[in-house]
Order: structure tokens, then C-alpha cells, then sequence
């Protein structure tokens, strides 16, 4: 059965249940704490509120529905704002995107008291970029060392935004390969690398750790490699993927090796747009204290505060989504729903087992990814499921048990399943 006591029994600071009317409540203030636009001047600002020709903006229609209200008002939140200042015509929204951060950073992440900047990024995949320019500019800053002179090192099952990354930022790339049937990374592979990389006068690193990987749900053994890291005497930041997990991991397992509870654990992605269901464009950045100046960009004089992200202005409706979902269900209903669909994994891997069909599912995830032999490419395009490649011969298909997924949703694949192994 899922494991969920870890979160359910710490005292939370931040994360609370509440009624639509007390969240219609705040949210309404906050913005009422913002620019209006109708009310007061504000002649050099390059903003306004959403096209009113273009837009419904009927305000008795809006008056229960805080998001759309956030919409149609149009807050910007450029800038991060856990830093301190921040552009005063949305203040009040920023204080929600500040308590977001709270919330997610040490109700969730297990982190001390004000320890974490971060913000609302654009998705997981700008909050991994940001993440690895904060230790690139660390490097060339602290050490002297050029981009070309560390490397970036992740798993074969990481993430696309880690090639990205390198890319961008003209770090190097090394992939650690993993282990076919149990995902696991190859540690002796690992080691050996970064053997080869300091014989060759490299001793800056930027790991990207596993927290449930898209394709298989997966998670890296962090504390594996951050031993090996730590036997090579080699300088290093650990960022921790939680892009798909951070939202579900924290609520099935017992560990705390990806959360801020670990002292190697640097930074932290997370996307809403997944299993938070919230609007996409919606991802996380999370990271402890004094590392996010690294990024700072001081030629944004005109943004008050500065600007320490890769996206610059935002919209603050995404934020305030997030923050509206995880407080409407409260850390009690946020269990349930996660042990729900942990519940529905079950039955699907169950019926699995008895048709003696082989899949990975790490620990109690809702992610159920099948080795392709047994699916076929007609079952796969009629339910939707979806290949590690879509280039060749693809080798696992997976089902991820979101909330639409029921188990009536998954039962004709299974019955279709079935039919296939009779016929062969």
C-alpha cells in the first residue's frame, strides 16, 4: 500500500484548506492591493489590464471566480520576490506567488524557515535552465572557471531540457546510462566517469538528479551518487528534477534524499501544469538561499528589485492558479487524491501481473510504463499511449493514471490486451 505519513503529519505553516469564499476573499484583496488601471495613473508603465474589446469583462460575472478575475486584471510578476523588492503596482499578488514559494519550499520540500528563493516559471523546463545558469555564473564567478571547463552530468532518463541546457549555456553534457529493466542509474558508469573527467582537469560539476522521471516515474539513488561525487573531492551542485514528482513523490515515499531536508539538494523544479492540474506554463523554480543573485541582471534598472529570471515578466493569474488548487484541497484532500490514483495504478498493474506482462512502475507511482511487445503500435494509438521514442522502434509505451484516468477509462485497455494475447 502507498506510504503516506510523511507530509500528513508535519504542521503546516502554509498549507491550509480553505473555502471558495475565503480564497474569493484573498485573492480579491491581493488584486486589490495591485495597479488599477481605471482608478489611478499610471503613465509609464507598458501595461494595462486585457482588451475589454476583445475580452469579457463583465464584472457581477466575475465576482466568484478569482483566477479569471486574475486574468483579466493582469498582474506581472517580473522579478522574484522572495528576494525583497519587487515592482510595487503588484504587490498584492506577489505576497500569494510568496506564500506559493513558502508553501511548496517547506511544507512540502521539508526546508527550514525562509531559507528558499524562487518563482513561477514558465514550465519545468525553464525552471531547469534557470537552475543551471545560477551554478554556471556560480563557477565562472566564484572559481574562474569558463563553461567549457565543468560539466553537466544527468541520466539517460532525464529530462530533454537537460540537452537544452548545455546548449544554451555551453556547458558540456555527460549521460549516465541506466540500467535497461530497473531504470537505475549506473553508478559504477558514474564513477568512472567522473574518474576520466578529472584526469582531464575537470572538477566543476552540475548534477541533475531524478525526482520520477516523465517516461518511467522513475527516481535516482541520490545519496549513491552523491557519496561518489563527494569520494572524487570534486566541487558540485545537485539540482533535483521534480518536474513531474514534485507534487506526487513527496507523497509516496518515506525518503528525503530530493527534498531540501538534504544538504546536498541545492535547487528544486517542479511543474503545476502536470499533476496539479493548473493552466500550463506553469512550472517551479526552488533554490536555497544566496544562489539566485548568480543570475542577477543588473541591467534591468527600470524593474524595481531587478530581474533574476530567465523569463523576465510573467503573468501572476498562473501563481495565483496554483495556489487557489493546493489550498482548495489542503494537505488532507491532496493525500487523498494521490492515494487515489496511486489506488487506480494498482489495479492496472495487477492485471498486468496476471497476463504476465512485463512493465516498470517504481514505488507506488501513477506512472505504468509497458514494454512494447506486449502493446503493439494499433493498441497504442487507439488508448493513447504514449512511446519512449517516436523515432524507430519504440521499446515501452507508458499509461500515466492522472485524474481523467478511471479505472473504467483504463478497462478496455486491458480488455484489448487480453485479445491480443489470445491471438498470438
Amino acid at each position: 500500500m502507498p506510504v503516506f505519513s510523511r507530509q500528513i503529519e508535519k504542521v503546516m505553516k502554509y498549507w491550509k484548506k480553505l473555502s471558495h469564499a475565503e480564497i474569493c476573499t484573498r485573492v480579491f484583496d491581493a488584486l486589490g492591493q495591485n495597479i488599477n488601471y481605471s482608478s489611478r495613473g499610471a503613465l509609464g508603465l507598458p501595461a494595462s489590464k486585457l482588451d475589454e474589446k476583445v475580452f469579457f469583462t463583465e464584472p457581477g460575472a466575475l465576482s466568484h471566480a478569482p483566477f479569471l478575475s486574475s486574468l483579466i486584471k493582469n498582474p506581472n510578476h517580473i522579478g522574484c520576490h522572495t528576494r525583497g523588492e519587487s515592482e510595487p503596482f503588484f504587490a498584492g499578488t506577489q505576497e500569494i506567488e510568496k506564500e506559493l514559494i513558502k508553501l511548496i519550499a517547506e511544507d512540502i520540500l521539508l526546508g527550514e524557515a525562509d531559507a528558499h528563493d524562487g518563482y513561477v516559471a514558465a514550465g519545468g523546463t525553464e525552471a531547469n535552465l534557470q537552475a543551471i545558469w545560477v551554478y554556471r555564473n556560480l563557477y565562472m564567478k566564484e572559481y574562474g572557471v569558463q563553461p567549457d571547463q565543468m560539466r553537466l552530468l544527468f541520466s539517460a532518463d532525464a529530462h530533454y531540457s537537460m540537452h537544452k541546457a548545455s546548449n544554451l549555456m555551453c556547458i558540456p553534457h555527460c549521460v549516465i546510462p541506466v540500467d535497461s529493466e530497473t531504470r537505475a542509474t549506473n553508478l559504477a558508469a558514474l564513477k568512472t566517469q567522473l574518474e576520466s573527467l578529472k584526469a582531464e582537469g575537470i572538477h566543476h560539476i552540475i548534477y541533475v538528479a531524478n525526482m520520477m522521471t516523465t517516461m518511467f516515474g522513475s527516481e535516482d539513488d541520490l545519496s549513491a551518487i552523491t557519496n561518489i561525487l563527494k569520494e572524487t573531492e570534486m566541487t558540485f551542485k545537485v539540482h533535483v528534477d521534480g518536474a513531474y514528482g514534485g507534487f506526487v513523490y513527496p507523497f509516496i515515499s518515506k525518503k528525503f534524499e530530493h527534498t531540501f531536508k538534504n544538504p546536498d539538494v541545492s535547487s528544486i523544479t517542479l511543474d503545476a501544469h502536470k499533476m496539479v492540474q493548473a493552466p500550463y506554463g506553469t512550472g517551479i523554480f526552488l533554490c536555497c538561499k544566496n544562489l539566485i543573485e548568480y543570475v542577477e541582471t543588473g541591467a534591468a534598472q527600470y524593474v524595481q528589485g531587478h530581474d533574476y529570471t530567465l523569463s523576465g515578466s510573467r503573468s501572476g493569474a498562473n501563481a495565483i492558479a496554483v495556489w487557489m488548487i493546493l489550498q482548495t484541497y489542503g494537505p488532507h484532500g491532496w493525500h487523498e487524491k494521490i492515494h487515489l490514483l496511486s489506488y487506480r495504478s494498482n489495479w492496472l498493474a495487477s492485471h498486468l501481473d496476471d497476463m504476465k506482462i512485463q512493465y516498470f512502475r517504481a514505488d507506488n507511482a501513477n506512472i505504468i510504463t509497458i514494454k512494447a511487445a506486449f502493446v503493439g503500435e494499433e493498441i497504442a494509438a487507439k488508448h493513447g499511449l504514449v512511446p519512449d521514442s517516436h523515432d524507430g522502434n519504440p521499446q515501452w509505451y507508458k499509461v500515466v493514471v492522472m485524474d481523467h484516468v478511471t479505472v473504467d477509462a483504463m478497462e478496455p485497455l486491458i480488455l484489448d490486451l487480453k485479445e491480443r494475447q489470445a491471438q498470438n
